[in-house]
């Protein structure tokens, strides 16, 4: 009687309150941490996808007839060549829809923007050859240096060439974001998409575009983005159109 009148008061008193649960590791913290993370990004790039087509597919045409004409195309640069020397099919649609932009009468001058990193890299001299050989006169064609990014060609078309009417020529792809960067710079652009590129030339840049439109939607309303390299006004003056005899 007196061994168990001592153990029972060698027990601690208890405190009333429920045992509290384990902490869990560090590193499933971490790892749940980072599943809402990613989550939460697969979220927004699936909204801006979504915001920049709903935004700008009333802008885009995809046949002439669906253009409605204006004095100067944007033709966004690409690569003349691919990774193994072939011809660009990209690069190669876009002049032929620009040069059948001109000759049929829905602009009077094509500005080709791209990048020319390079002695040995220039892509707007690329596009201007292309289109003289598609019997555009180089007196109808306007080189822009510093189109780096889609939205340094297309403000630059702005800011520098002073323009705020123009029609966009890239795949149709390309064109809803470079339609959404217009818009948010209140230029008054259409787009007029090119012919597709079979999928084994197309889907690496297609997918690529998936997280462009991402980071273009932060770029117009979050950090104000400007093009890399502005500089002093080059307006494209043109005389007015002739008068049909």
């Amino acid at each position: 009687m007196a061994k168990s009148a001592a153990a029972t008061s060698s027990r601690k008193p208890s405190s009333g309150k429920p045992a509290s649960a384990p902490r869990k590791p560090a590193s499933r913290r971490m790892f749940t941490l980072l599943l809402i993370l990613a989550l939460l990004l697969v979220l927004y790039v699936a909204f801006a996808n979504l915001f920049i087509i709903v935004t700008s597919r009333q802008r885009r045409a995809a046949t002439l007839a669906g253009v409605t004409p204006a004095d100067v195309a944007l033709v966004l640069g690409t690569s003349p060549q691919l990774s193994g020397g072939a011809p660009n099919p990209h690069f190669i649609h876009r002049i032929d829809a620009a040069a059948q932009l001109f000759h049929e009468g829905k602009v009077r001058h094509i500005l080709v923007s791209g990048a020319n990193p390079s002695p040995y890299y220039n892509e707007p001299l690329a596009m201007r050859d292309a289109l003289l050989a598609r019997n555009v006169p180089d007196s109808a064609i306007t080189r822009d240096y510093a189109g780096l990014r889609t939205l340094d060609s297309v403000v630059r078309a702005k800011k520098i060439f002073g323009l705020d009417h123009f029609i966009i020529v890239s795949q149709r792809y390309h064109l809803d974001r470079a339609l959404l960067i217009a818009r948010r710079n209140d230029i008054d652009a259409q787009g007029y998409a090119a012919a597709d590129v079979a999928a084994r030339y197309s889907l690496r840049t297609e997918i690529r575009e998936i997280f462009a439109r991402a980071l273009a939607v932060a770029d117009l309303y979050v950090l104000n983005r400007q093009p890399r390299h502005l500089g002093p006004p080059e307006p494209i003056v043109l005389p007015p159109p002739s008068k049909p005899r």
